[in-house]
C-alpha cells in the first residue's frame, strides 16, 4: 500500500489557509481569487436534481472529460429523487468514482486542482469533494535507449511515476514492497516516491534517505539530477555516488539487494542508492548470460576503463621522458611518424583529445538521423586531414580513437563521464612529470575513491574494506547458485536470498 509521510515543502502559493463556507458563490469567488485568471480552468455551474446549486471546477487539459460527463454530471443532473445539501449523501449514493476525498480549505482545493483532480462545490456545504479523474498524456512503455541489452526484458520507465510504480509492482509482487511519497518544489510540487522492500532495506538507510529529502527546500524539481546534486555525500567528486537507470529490471534487482529507489514524476530516470563502483560497472546482461561469459566481459570492462583513463597520459609520459621503455623498432616507427609534426607530444594529444570530445558532443546534440553520421564522418575526415596536413601523427589518432572506444564499455554514462574528466589532468601530469606524475595522479584518485561514500556506504565496497564473501559479484560474477547472500548494505535480518544445495546435480535430480 502506498503511504505518505509529511512534507513541509508544499506549494508556497497555497500556504495561507482559507476555510470554505456554506455559500457557494463565496467559495467560487475565493477559489477564483487563489487561481487567478487562467483560461484553461473551467467553472461549470449546474443543478443537482434540478434544485441544489453546484459548481464543478477542473483544468480541461488535465481532466478526463468523458469520465466527468458520465460519472459526475450525468448522475447528478438526472437525479429524480429529492436530496439535501449534504456532501456525504452525494459522495456515498450518487458518484461512481473510485477516488474521492473531502477538504474544507480553498488552498487544498487549488493544490489538488493543479494535480489533475476535479473539484465539486455544493451550495449549503462548507466543504468540497476532490474527485480523482485525471487524464495525463504520457509516453508508452518502450525499450530504454541508453541501456540496451542483448538478452532480458525490454521494458523501460516512462515519465509517469504511477506507470513506473505499477511496473515495479509487476516485477516484485510482494506486499513487502513499500512506497512512500513526498512532494518537493514550492512551484512544481513534484511527487518523489521512495520505494524499498520492508525487511531487506536497512532502517538506518531508509531514515537517512528520508532525512536528506526532507531538508530540500527548492522551487522546482524537474529531473532526478536535481535530487542527485542535493543529496550526494561529496558534491565535488567527479564520480557518481548514486546509480540511475531507465530499466525496470535493474531497479527491481537493486530493491531485492536491499537498496532504495527514488522515482521522480516527470522523468524516466530512477535513482538507486547506495551506489558503489562495482554496481556502476554491472550491466543487466551480466545476470542473464552464463557466469563464464559475464565474468570475462566484466574483467574486460574494468581493464578497458582503466586504459581509457591512463593510456593518453602514459603515451605522453613515455615519449617525453622514458624512451627506454619503448622497443627500438617501435620507437623508430613513432619517431618517423612525428618527424614533420610541429607540436610537442603533449600539445598533440591535448588537441586530438579535445577534438574528439567536440565531435562526440556535436553528435549528441544534432538530430538523431544525422548525429551518428556526422560523428563517424567527422572523426574520419578530421583524423585523416590532420595526419595528411602534418598537424598530428598517426599513432596519436590510434591512441585517442582506442581511448574513446574503450570508454564506451562503461554501462553507466555518468561513470564514463568521470573517466573523461580525469583523463585530462592525467595527461597534464604525464606531460610535466612523466610516469611519476601519472602514478601520483592514480594514487590521488585511489585515495579519493577510498574516502568516497554513498549514503554512508564505502564507494569501493567490497574491495575496500575488503569483504571476501561479497567478491562473488564484482570484477567477476560467480554462478547463480554461489551468490546465496545479499550485499552488506542489505538488512541483517534477511541476508540469504538462495537456499543451500542449489548447485545443479543431474545425478541427484534423477537425470541421465
Amino acid at each position: 500500500m502506498q503511504t505518505r509521510f509529511s512534507a513541509s515543502h508544499g506549494n508556497s502559493e497555497f500556504k495561507d489557509s482559507t476555510v470554505l463556507v456554506s455559500e457557494l458563490d463565496l467559495n467560487v469567488e475565493a477559489l477564483k481569487g487563489v487561481l487567478g485568471e487562467a483560461d484553461d480552468i473551467s467553472f461549470r455551474s449546474f443543478l443537482i436534481g434540478g434544485t441544489v446549486r453546484a459548481e464543478l471546477v477542473n483544468i480541461s487539459s488535465m481532466s478526463d472529460r468523458q469520465e466527468i460527463d458520465n460519472s459526475v454530471l450525468k448522475p447528478l443532473m438526472q437525479l429524480r429523487d429529492e436530496i439535501s445539501s449534504d456532501l456525504q449523501s452525494v459522495k456515498m449514493r450518487l458518484l461512481p468514482v473510485v477516488s474521492i476525498d473531502e477538504t474544507t480549505t480553498v488552498e487544498e482545493c487549488a493544490g489538488q486542482l493543479i494535480k489533475g483532480h476535479t473539484i465539486l462545490l455544493v451550495d449549503g456545504c462548507a466543504s468540497a469533494l476532490l474527485l480523482g479523474l485525471p487524464l495525463w498524456d504520457k509516453r508508452s512503455v518502450e525499450e530504454p535507449q541508453t541501456e540496451t541489452s542483448l538478452r532480458g526484458p525490454r521494458e523501460g520507465f516512462t515519465e509517469s511515476v504511477t506507470t513506473n510504480l505499477s511496473q515495479l509492482r509487476r516485477k516484485i509482487q510482494s506486499i513487502k514492497l513499500q512506497v512512500k511519497s513526498h512532494n518537493i518544489g514550492s512551484y512544481t510540487g513534484t511527487e518523489v516516491c521512495i520505494a524499498y522492500i520492508d525487511g531487506l532495506a536497512k532502517p538506518s538507510l531508509l531514515n537517512e534517505v528520508k532525512r536528506r529529502l526532507e531538508r530540500i527546500d527548492i522551487d522546482s524539481v524537474l529531473e532526478t539530477g536535481y535530487l542527485e546534486e542535493l543529496t550526494e555525500d561529496n558534491p565535488y567528486s567527479p564520480f557518481p555516488q548514486q546509480q540511475f537507470t531507465e530499466r525496470v529490471d535493474v531497479a527491481a534487482a537493486g530493491l531485492l539487494e536491499g537498496r532504495i529507489a527514488l522515482l521522480v514524476d516527470g522523468t524516466p530516470d530512477v535513482l538507486i542508492v547506495p551506489a558503489t563502483l562495482s554496481t556502476l560497472l554491472q550491466a543487466a546482461d551480466d545476470y542473464y548470460n552464463r557466469a563464464v561469459y559475464s565474468s570475462f566481459l566484466r574483467f574486460l570492462r574494468y581493464w578497458t576503463l582503466l586504459l581509457s583513463m591512463i593510456l593518453p597520459a602514459v603515451y605522453v609520459a613515455i615519449l617525453n621522458f622514458h624512451h627506454e621503455m619503448v622497443p627500438g623498432k617501435l620507437l623508430i616507427s613513432i619517431a618517423s611518424a612525428r618527424e614533420e609534426i610541429p607540436f610537442p607530444t603533449f600539445v598533440e594529444v591535448m588537441m586530438m583529445q579535445l577534438a574528439f570530445e567536440v565531435l562526440r558532443e556535436a553528435g549528441l546534440r544534432l538530430p538523431r538521423q544525422i548525429g551518428s553520421a556526422v560523428t563517424i564522418v567527422g572523426a574520419l575526415v578530421v583524423g585523416e586531414a590532420a595526419v595528411s596536413a602534418g598537424l598530428v601523427s598517426a599513432p596519436i589518432v590510434i591512441i585517442i580513437a582506442f581511448t574513446g572506444i574503450a570508454g564506451f564499455t562503461a554501462p553507466h554514462y555518468s561513470l564514463e563521464f568521470a573517466i573523461r574528466l580525469l583523463r585530462l589532468p592525467l595527461i597534464v601530469l604525464g606531460g610535466t612529470l612523466g610516469m611519476l606524475g601519472v602514478m601520483f595522479g592514480i594514487i590521488a584518485i585511489a585515495i579519493h575513491l577510498c574516502m568516497l561514500r554513498s549514503y554512508g556506504v564505502p564507494f569501493l565496497s567490497p574491495f575496500a574494506p575488503f569483504v571476501l564473501n561479497e567478491m562473488k559479484d564484482t570484477a567477476i560474477r560467480a554462478p547463480r547458485w554461489k551468490m546465496s547472500r545479499r550485499p552488506g548494505f542489505a538488512s541483517l535480518q534477511n541476508r540469504h536470498r538462495l537456499a543451500r544445495g542449489q548447485k545443479p546435480d543431474p545425478g541427484k535430480g534423477g537425470g541421465n
